[in-house]
This record gives C-alpha cells, sequence and structure tokens, in this order.
C-alpha cells in the first residue's frame, strides 16, 4: 500500500466497515469517504465489494475532479457526488450514504424530518431536511455529479449551513452525512437514522404532535456546541 495514502486509505476502511457494523447498509450499498485536502484527494469504497471481503488496500484514491489516483478497482458509484461535495464545502472531512431503513423511508416519503425532541436537538436545530427529487433534465445527465448540485441547492433554498445541520435526505433516494472526518460522517447517519425512527414513531402515536419548543432547541443544542456548553469531559 502506498505510503502517503496509507493512513487515508485505512480511514476510509475503517468508517466502512463501522457503517456496516451499525446496520446502516445492506448488502454492498453504501459508502463513506475521507478526504486529505493538502494533496487534494480521498478514499472511497470500490463499487459492489462486500463488507465482510473489504480490505484497506482495496480503498480507491480519486482527485476532486473523479481521476482515479490509486487503486485498482472502479470507486463507488456515488464518487462525483462525496467529489462535488469536497469541492463545493471546503470544511468537511467525510461524506457518508446510507440505505438505513428509516431515513429511506423518510426521503421517499419527500417530507423533512421535523424536530419533535430533544435527541434531535442536541445535534441541530432545525429539521432534517429532505431536497425535492431530482429534475428530469438532471436524471438524464450527469446524475451522481448532479446530485451534489441538487443538496447545495436545497442547502441554499432552506438558507441552510452545512457546518451546522450536517445531513440531508435526497427525495425518493436516500441520506447523506458528513462531518469534520470520515467517522463524523458516520456518527451523523447513525443520528439520522436513529432520530428518523423516533419521528416516524412518534407520528404513528399522535399524528399532531407539536415541534419541540425553541427554549428547549436552544438549551440542548447549546449545552452541546454552544461557546458555554458543558455536556461531556
Amino acid at each position: 500500500m502506498s505510503s502517503l495514502y496509507k493512513d487515508l486509505k485505512q480511514e476510509c476502511y475503517e468508517a466502512n466497515m463501522q457503517l456496516n457494523a451499525l446496520n446502516l447498509v445492506v448488502y454492498t450499498f453504501g459508502n463513506v469517504s475521507a478526504v486529505d485536502r493538502k494533496n487534494g484527494v480521498f478514499a472511497i469504497k470500490p463499487s459492489g465489494v462486500p463488507y465482510e471481503d473489504l480490505k484497506p488496500e482495496d480503498i480507491v484514491i480519486v482527485d476532486f475532479d473523479n481521476n482515479i489516483i490509486e487503486g485498482t478497482m472502479r470507486p463507488s458509484s456515488d464518487t462525483k457526488t462525496h467529489a462535488y461535495l469536497y469541492k463545493n464545502w471546503p470544511n468537511i472531512g467525510g461524506v457518508a450514504h446510507t440505505h438505513a431503513t428509516y431515513s429511506v423511508a423518510w426521503a421517499q416519503s419527500q417530507q423533512d424530518i421535523p424536530i419533535f425532541g430533544t435527541t434531535h436537538a442536541d445535534h441541530l436545530t432545525a429539521d432534517i431536511p429532505c431536497a425535492p427529487p431530482m429534475a428530469d433534465s438532471l436524471i438524464e445527465g450527469n446524475y451522481e455529479h448532479n446530485t451534489g448540485i441538487q443538496i447545495l441547492d436545497c442547502f441554499k433554498e432552506k438558507n441552510l449551513s452545512y457546518e451546522e445541520v450536517e445531513m440531508v435526505l435526497i427525495g425518493n433516494h436516500g441520506p447523506f452525512a458528513w462531518g469534520k472526518n470520515a467517522a463524523k460522517a458516520v456518527y451523523n447517519s447513525k443520528v439520522l437514522e436513529v432520530v428518523a425512527e423516533m419521528a416516524y414513531l412518534t407520528l404513528q402515536i399522535n399524528p399532531n404532535a407539536p415541534r419541540l419548543k425553541d427554549s428547549l432547541i436552544k438549551k440542548h443544542y447549546n449545552r452541546k456546541h454552544g461557546k458555554d456548553s458543558y455536556y461531556g469531559q
């Protein structure tokens, strides 16, 4: 394995294995990438390789223009989406895409996930956005690249910051999440799935369940992320 990218491949490999361990993927679906900003490349899972067969040396290194820099396998089919996000959002270090059941169900319903409780508010102060289904003209074009455009357009339209809201649903498709590194992208993917399940169950119990009040949203978010945060060690 190349010494230049050995650590990056290992980070990416471990994150992908965690995605599988957390039951966020089905068969070979789903992927995580990890970026090396200094060298302008990222590591990503090869396409269609079962997790039980995946090895660190299988991880593919790609640049932001989707050229393979190192690796003998084809990179994930979602590589162009990851590349677009890295190119446009300079402060993210990892991106994850899953096929987790409840996250996908909300994406298929084309609904934002409302902020009902403090578990949601511990991580973000907004509803989890669902981007509208892709326009036909974009579907017929460079589909995976255009999925990146779809995500950025959604954040622009809803006036959201990618550094505050580290997750999105793609209408009729599924979730993407990101963070400061690949491990955080996986963490956010699991949070998204748990919050999606909780919101679904909430609406089964009470279809008219009220949104969490602003004072509780602020309290829970700020105790973890505010300037006077006091959660954790």
